[in-house]
C-alpha cells in the first residue's frame, strides 16, 4: 500500500502498525506547519498550519475508516468520537490498541496475512 493509498482512500482495511504510522506521521506534518509558520509569519497557526489541518483532517478520517473496516465495522463507526466522555476513548481502544477480525473479511483480506 502507497502512502496516497493509506491517507486518501477509503476502502480496505490496514492494520494496527500502519494506523500509528498514520498518526504519527500527520502529528509530525501538524508540528512541521507550526513551525513553518512562527518562521515565515510569526505565529504558530497560520496559512501552512491551516492547509496541513484539512488535508490532515480528511487523511485521518481515511485511515480511521480503514481501522473500523479491519475490526469487520462500518466507516461510519469513525462517529462513535461524538460520544461525550467516552467516545474518544472507545475509538482509540477499538483503532490503535485492539486486532482486526482474522482472515478476510467484507472489507477485503487480512492486512497482516500469517503466510
Amino acid at each position: 500500500m502507497t502512502l496516497s493509498q493509506l491517507l486518501f482512500t477509503f476502502e480496505g482495511r490496514i492494520e494496527r502498525r500502519a494506523y500509528w504510522f498514520a498518526v504519527v506521521l500527520l502529528f509530525a506534518a501538524g508540528l512541521v506547519a507550526s513551525i513553518l509558520d512562527r518562521l515565515l509569519f510569526g505565529h504558530p497557526n497560520s496559512l501552512v498550519s491551516a492547509a496541513v489541518a484539512i488535508v490532515s483532517f480528511v487523511a485521518s478520517l481515511a485511515v480511521s475508516v480503514k481501522r473500523w473496516h479491519d475490526r469487520d465495522k462500518s466507516g461510519w463507526w469513525v462517529l462513535v468520537i461524538f460520544v461525550p466522555l467516552v467516545g474518544w476513548l472507545w475509538a482509540l481502544i477499538e483503532n490503535g490498541l485492539l486486532r482486526g477480525t482474522p482472515g478476510p473479511n467484507r472489507f477485503g483480506p487480512d492486512p497482516t496475512p500469517l503466510s
